[in-house]
């Protein structure tokens, strides 16, 4: 916390400096550029900021506001080395783009420009390599925070917001939603205890016959087994009739033991993150590859057992999200409409002016958490992120899902109705990778920063 509010104090020192002495003339406006280039690129090293920072030129200084942290302190830091790479090839390719576009007006601007280029290409070759032993010392915090008598979550939740290595993503997913205990010596003992737990709830109320239904359980059964073939549809895995049958027992016991609101269609999907997640404890490989004929029937109930405590864990959270009516994602979605409003008003007038409502889109959105609009191998980690949030998340999902809107906001802007509805229907994020998903959060994490202060224009 000391190093960003270190860097942002020197960088408005610097800033404010400028402002005085600076005149109207092309090469001092170039020349105070590159140096916000510089300093930019002295936070990122620092990785005060999760993900890429877009970089523009401004004549005002900027509103130090909107660089204060949130509570909770994220930092970014990918676990891929290989995106890493990417992400910082991506910043110094937009700044080489930057610095020719300033470039073209006249002759020494482009001498100017090219020496910075150079100048800033060296600094992010430094980054990369400080990016690697970022993540080494990432994996060390972790594992000493879960070696520890006692985790303490605050501090579990600052590293897992920037993703969780995989194989600790069980043991860390079961502690952000507090189904495992933070005290290591009760936490085989709970764990234990919840899954016999599990076992008898599903032997009271899904081993039953029909007979012993009423008319409402038996329709929520059939829904439950029509959807669950349904779930993740491109993943092979979620095709095999064991996996379904999981699926069918945790999706109807936790309707059962929830009437308030019973089974609502998209929980089927909000419970395929954490079967794959606890799965991945005993099979390895591909999840192509995974066959549940590989499981003993212990280990198997004990998967289930976690899938559906941590499931009630994230929707006790989110309750009338999923009561009649849905009244908590409807709040949500005029919420996003008002902020993508703030952030972008030629995207929110486009679309006024066409007719196309929020909700026409962003109520799946809401209803599955995004895990139909990205690709599945990204899920996990952008579930990293959700967990990470805690009971801050309803709020937060306004702003992932803004960014992720606006990541196409030129597009939508040249589409009518009609086109539009059909692209926001097939977003094309296919081919994304982990690079993707991080410029998403990253955005969402700076707007939230700016606006969490201030949030009477999201008031509703």
């Amino acid at each position: 916390m000391s190093m960003r509010s270190n860097s942002s104090s020197n960088y408005y020192s610097k800033e404010d400096d400028r402002n005085k002495d600076a005149s109207s003339s092309p090469s001092t406006l170039d020349s105070r550029f590159n140096q916000t280039l510089r300093n930019v690129q002295g936070l990122l090293k620092g990785r005060s900021f999760p993900g890429k920072v877009l970089i523009t030129q401004r004549l005002d200084p900027l509103d130090q506001s909107a660089l204060q942290s949130p509570n909770n302190d994220r930092r970014f830091s990918n676990s891929d080395t290989e995106h890493r790479e990417q992400f910082d090839r991506s910043v110094e390719d937009e700044i080489q783009d930057r610095s020719n576009a300033n470039a073209s007006s006249s002759t020494d601007k482009m001498k100017a420009s090219t020496a910075s280029t150079e100048n800033t290409s060296k600094e992010v070759q430094k980054t990369a390599m400080g990016a690697r032993s970022t993540d080494s010392a990432r994996l060390i915090k972790f594992k000493k925070e879960l070696s520890g008598t006692t985790v303490i979550l605050e501090k579990l939740r600052e590293l897992a917001w920037s993703g969780v290595p995989p194989y600790l993503r069980p043991t860390v997913w079961r502690l952000l939603l507090g189904y495992a205990p933070s005290n290591s010596d009760r936490r085989e003992g709970v764990l234990k205890r919840k899954r016999l737990e599990y076992l008898d709830c599903v032997a009271q109320n899904y081993d039953i016959p029909d007979i012993e239904r009423t008319d409402e359980e038996i329709n929520m059964l059939r829904q439950i087994a029509v959807d669950c073939p349904r779930t993740v549809p491109d993943v092979s895995f979620f095709q095999q009739a064991e996996v379904q049958k999981s699926l069918e027992r945790i999706l109807y016991t936790w309707a059962i033991r929830h009437p308030a609101s019973g089974y609502v269609q998209g929980i089927n999907d909000l419970a395929t993150p954490f079967l794959v997640v606890f799965l991945s404890e005993h099979l390895s490989g591909s999840i192509d590859t995974w066959s549940m004929d590989d499981l003993s029937p212990e280990k198997m109930s004990n998967v289930e057992a976690d899938c559906y405590w941590c499931l009630s864990k994230l929707l006790d959270g989110m309750q009338d999200h999923y009561t009649f009516a849905q009244p908590g994602i409807q709040r949500l979605v005029f919420k996003l409409k008002e902020l993508v409003r703030r952030i972008d008003e030629p995207v929110s007038t486009h679309m006024e002016e066409q007719g196309l409502e929020f909700l026409q889109f962003a109520f799946r959105w809401f209803n599955c958490l995004l895990i139909r609009e990205i690709p599945f191998h990204l899920v996990n980690r952008l579930w990293d992120t959700y967990l990470a949030e805690g009971d801050a998340l309803p709020d937060f999902l306004v702003y992932i899902f803004a960014s992720f809107l606006l990541t196409w906001s030129d597009k939508l802007q040249k589409l009518e109705f009609q086109d539009m509805v059909m692209f926001l229907q097939h977003l094309p994020t296919r081919n994304w990778n982990e690079m993707d998903l991080e410029m998403v959060l990253s955005r969402a994490y700076m707007w939230h920063t700016m606006f969490n202060k201030s949030p009477s224009h999201l008031a509703g």
